[in-house]
């Protein structure tokens, strides 16, 4: 019997990742219900498609997606793959609100209110309580949560991530960094301490490139890898054709965004590809990236990921998406896998 093939990798910092991770959000019922089938089915077609890069964080239903993906791993060889989390909210019991639905996104019982916590402390005790959910006895990959919309931020990159790098120094963790949806701050992160990767959502995309300005330079200088997140702004980039009523970023999309996103699915069409799967090569273009990580839930979508992930894209496409100022020239690109 012949072990899964693995998609192509990439290594920063002794670590080595599939370029495609699974985001475990949906295990966390985010938005809706995720029956256990198909929170099941996530994890194993990803899995028997060679994925190797499972992310997941407290905040995701209340601890239920990491509670989910450790039991969902837990068969599985624990040297094969990589798992990351993050820190930074802490789960307080409520049993007063227990009858209540959450009001972060995710459809489970608010039995807990997040807590936000980058002291030393709070990252140490969310560790822990995350390996105690996971069912693990080590996490690969930790990332302060969102510190910049907090604001604790000089507290994170204090504190928060200096407790992170203390686990590191003690084998508890392999790599340190933070996840955000803005570059600026998760630049400013970079320069202030010794982290190993950084989560970047939605700001290396084919609408929103402000990665390139400081982060991605400043990541290939320090050799920091940049996990790619939010691949299609939440939504615009999800689809062939991007209908008018498609959210960017978690609003309602301008009539602009929805039009230059049009103007790039129809030289997407012109060259044989779609939109998201140009999506998803365009945020593993640049040389500092070393993973896209995108949240499925099912059999179904997670197979679509897989598929888009696998379609080719003709190098002219890039070079006619340029032309038109549609994206920024491939200075510092790789122009993906063509």
């Amino acid at each position: 019997m012949t072990s899964t093939p693995l998609f192509p990798t990439r290594s920063v910092r002794g670590l080595t990742m599939t370029e495609l991770g699974l985001g475990a959000a949906q295990l966390g019922n985010l938005y809706r219900e995720t029956t256990d089938r198909e929170a099941a089915d996530t994890v194993q077609v990803a899995w028997d498609s060679g994925i190797r890069m499972f992310d997941t964080a407290p905040h995701y239903g209340l601890g239920l997606s990491e509670k989910r993906l450790g039991a969902l791993l837990r068969d599985h060889p624990r040297d094969e793959y990589l798992l990351s989390t993050k820190v930074g909210r802490l789960l307080e019991p409520t049993p007063e609100s227990v009858s209540a639905q959450d009001d972060g996104g995710f459809a489970v019982p608010a039995w807990a209110r997040r807590e936000l916590d980058y002291s030393r402390d709070g990252v140490l005790r969310s560790i822990e309580e995350s390996l105690e959910r996971l069912g693990t006895d080590r996490i690969d990959i930790a990332y302060l949560h969102d510190p910049d919309v907090s604001g604790q931020f000089d507290l994170a990159c204090s504190e928060g991530i200096g407790a992170l790098i203390e686990l590191r120094d003690q084998g508890v963790l392999r790599a340190v960094g933070g996840g955000m949806n803005d570059a600026a701050p998760l630049a400013e992160l970079v320069r202030r301490a010794d982290v190993d990767l950084v989560m970047c959502a939605g700001r290396l995309t084919l609408l929103d490139q402000s990665a390139l300005d400081d982060l991605a330079p400043l990541a290939l200088e320090r050799g920091v890898g940049i996990v790619a997140a939010g691949v299609y702004n939440a939504g615009l980039l999800s689809r062939p054709w991007p209908p008018s009523d498609a959210m960017y970023d978690y609003e309602p999309a301008s009539v602009e965004l929805i039009e230059r996103a049009r103007r790039i699915a129809t030289h997407c069409e012109s060259h044989g590809v779609t939109l998201p799967d140009v999506a998803i090569a365009y945020s593993l273009s640049h040389t500092a990236v070393c993973c896209a990580v995108i949240g499925a839930r099912g059999q179904s979508q997670t197979q679509s990921t897989v598929d888009r992930y696998n379609t080719q894209v003709p190098p002219e496409l890039w070079d006619d998406l340029v032309a038109d100022e549609l994206i920024p020239p491939f200075a510092t690109h790789s122009k993906g896998r063509s």
